[in-house]
């Protein structure tokens, strides 16, 4: 037989945490928010307390604010106003120097110009038409290459159009009615720059009339009094000029609308010298109508000296290189001229249309920048 041993039942031991009830996490929680929302609402009536301690000091700096925003408006909008004249004129002691990258006569011509002259070219062909383009699209297609090319004597700048008559010196002949109706205006332009002449300066401390800009000269004094600069008019100037700007709207052949077109009153005060420099371009002829021409005074193109007589005009070509001189004595007064740039008589009325186009005011300087 076998022993039977009763074994009792295991007992299994259960370790029972009570948890926390319902109520008291409830509780908790809503302890916990508000607290939170206290906190909030002190930071935020701590913040507005500031605020109103510090009004004065708030009110005060945005008003410093407000006075530095509108004095940059003010900046930036006389540097575009005076920009719009073609160039960027900054005064130092009165005197008004170009500063101005993108001005023609003052830079030199590079492959980023050619480009651009390429593309404007081919922009009012599209428009228009290419014929009678032979010319303007070799000289633009070429441009680096007759510009480096060209002997010292003549080496505009800018734009040279080939197979166009040079010589430093022309006849009045060829643009016989502007020359013409120059000479007989010649009262009438001396009279005008009388009257702006001898206005009081600007400003204190410059000792130019209104309008007058001053040139670099290594001696003596040159200044200028633009109605047109590089193709835009000065509208003040013009004001100040009805007579001479009537007279320019009579012209036949003055160069309007283009960054080559220049008219300007010219003066060289006794000892001035012009150093040799050249023009941005040959198909233009420079006029000078001599308004008072003392003696001593010469102008030198391409070699050749030639002097100015008062009531009558003298064409040269100033892609050629030339200088000015005022070698009299202080009490023979100055040089005076006016000066307008009119076309070169063999570049064709289809090829100054074109060349219109291409060096509108502007047109170059937008592309540059896109």
């Amino acid at each position: 037989s076998f022993d039977t041993k009763t074994h009792p039942p295991p007992t299994h031991t259960h370790t029972h945490t009570p948890s926390s009830s319902p109520r008291r996490h409830l509780s908790q929680w809503r302890a916990e928010m508000e607290w939170s929302l206290e906190s909030v609402r002190e930071m935020v009536a701590g913040g507005m307390q500031s605020v109103r301690e510090c009004e004065i000091c708030a009110f005060a700096i945005a008003m410093c604010v407000l006075l530095l925003f509108m004095w940059y408006c003010y900046r930036v909008g006389r540097e575009h106003g005076t920009r719009k004249h073609g160039s960027l004129l900054e005064e130092q002691n009165g005197f008004a120097f170009c500063q101005s990258s993108e001005c023609f006569r003052c830079t030199s011509a590079g492959e980023s110009l050619n480009q651009r002259l390429y593309h404007s070219l081919q922009e009012y062909a599209k428009r228009y038409t290419w014929s009678g383009m032979g010319r303007v699209h070799k000289g633009v297609r070429d441009q680096g290459r007759y510009l480096n090319s060209r002997p010292t004597i003549q080496r505009p700048e800018v734009f040279f159009l080939p197979d166009l008559h040079s010589a430093p010196f022309f006849s009045r002949e060829v643009q016989r009615h502007d020359v013409e109706l120059l000479e007989q205006s010649f009262p009438a332009l001396l009279a005008e720059f009388e009257s702006i002449y001898h206005q009081p300066p600007a400003r204190s401390g410059s000792s130019l009339p209104p309008g007058w800009k001053a040139n670099s000269t290594p001696r003596g004094q040159w200044w200028t009094y633009y109605l047109v600069n590089q193709g835009t008019p000065l509208v003040l100037n013009v004001r100040r000029c009805p007579r001479a700007w009537r007279v320019l709207g009579q012209l036949r052949t003055f160069i309007a609308n283009n960054v080559f077109g220049n008219a300007c009153f010219s003066v060289l005060t006794p000892g001035a010298l012009i150093t040799e420099h050249y023009g941005p371009t040959n198909v233009r002829l420079r006029c000078h109508l001599g308004l008072r021409v003392p003696p001593s005074c010469e102008l030198v193109v391409g070699g050749e000296p030639q002097c100015w007589s008062e009531g009558s005009c003298l064409l040269f070509d100033d892609s050629f290189l030339h200088r000015a001189f005022h070698d009299g004595n202080p009490e023979d007064g100055p040089r005076v001229v006016f000066m307008v740039d009119l076309w070169h008589p063999n570049v064709a009325a289809a090829e100054r249309q074109a060349l219109d186009y291409i060096f509108t005011p502007g047109r170059l300087e937008d592309r540059e920048g896109k």
